[in-house]
């Protein structure tokens, strides 16, 4: 079962389950966090609170896509209380591009690596370690809050400093903590971890400020595990033809880390593990379209598709101006 939340005709918020790709509305439901809240007073989870809840009427997840009435599958009633973080170098097929990036900048290691590729093959070697065992932590970014989320189908926004706007295929853990600080997962949705990579090939240590952009994941949460194997198509189309379009993947099969893993080197931090917060926490990825030379432009539009996470996410790209910062002081 995956579920959406969206503006329904009258312009209340509604949430639908999805099964078989048919989408049917979820009895006495706002959201998605309200049901997760609910779900953590009862027993079974959200497919259980779902089932008890009941199915009301079909809706057309095409026409609320094409309307711009879909939401992302969670929100926060708070937005600075949804986190967007992420992991980078636990795929198996994304050193290379990395270490491309790096090897000119001065980040060499004493083994005449590069500290992409060093931090990869620490992931190699000690990313899926045996039960009961701590494994190597991952690369972790802080990407923005629920500010920085923009709702599947609209544009993402790429600041007038940026130095280039381009696409990060990922998936993403769904996650809520509950009342006794653990955290809850949901399930899993594909997510465009969207980034500057110019400005993180300038250097290293410029990775957290290409990091800290807008993002966009959905349009559904798929509930349950991951699965192992994970095959998508991530496109760029430009003028209504496709620009660039190449298979992404994930799932375990394919990472260099366990989910478990990489989930508790991020909640390990008593920050992250605040009752009622909620998490959207990318796992890496191991294609870009910036590798194969691509160079965005205004109104290129990003395309995610996965058939297990149901219908595709696509986004158009936006260029803002830059905007003046102006510091006052308050003495």
């Amino acid at each position: 079962m995956n579920l959406i939340q969206f503006f329904d005709a009258n312009g209340e918020r509604a949430v639908a389950a999805v099964e078989g790709g048919v989408a049917r509305v979820v009895r006495d439901a706002a959201s998605v966090y309200g049901l997760a809240l609910e779900a953590m007073t009862g027993q079974g989870g959200l497919s259980a609170l779902v089932a008890a809840k009941g199915l009301g009427e079909t809706v057309d997840r095409a026409a609320i896509l094409a309307e711009g009435r879909m939401l992302s599958p969670i929100d926060h009633p708070d937005p600075a209380h949804l986190y967007v973080t992420g992991t980078g170098l636990t795929h198996l097929g994304s050193a290379a591009t990395r270490d491309a990036m790096h090897k000119s900048n001065g980040t060499k290691t004493e083994a005449d690596l590069t500290d992409s590729m060093k931090m990869f093959q620490m992931g190699l070697k000690g990313g899926k370690p045996a039960d009961g065992e701590k494994g190597v932590q991952p690369e972790w970014f802080y990407k923005g809050n629920g500010y920085s989320v923009v709702r599947p189908g609209h544009p993402i926004p790429s600041p007038g400093f940026a130095l280039d706007a381009g696409e990060e295929p990922e998936i993403a853990g769904i996650y809520v903590i509950d009342g006794n600080g653990q955290p809850r997962r949901l399930g899993f949705a594909l997510a465009n971890e969207f980034s500057d990579h110019v400005t993180e090939r300038v250097n290293y240590l410029y990775l957290a400020h290409s990091k800290l952009r807008a993002c966009s994941f959905g349009p559904e949460l798929r509930l349950g595990d991951l699965p192992r194997h994970i095959e998508g198509m991530s496109r760029i189309w430009r003028d209504g033809k496709v620009l660039w379009e190449k298979p992404f993947l994930s799932g375990e099969d394919n990472m260099s880390h366990t989910i478990d893993n990489l989930e508790y080197h991020h909640f390990k931090y008593e920050l992250f593990r605040t009752p009622g917060d909620v998490h959207v926490h990318c796992f890496g990825t191991a294609t870009l379209s910036f590798a194969d030379g691509i160079s965005t432009k205004a109104d290129d539009i990003f395309e995610l598709e996965e058939s297990q996470f149901g219908a595709a996410l696509r986004n158009p790209v936006q260029i803002d101006s830059e905007q003046p910062v102006i510091v006052g002081n308050l003495y």
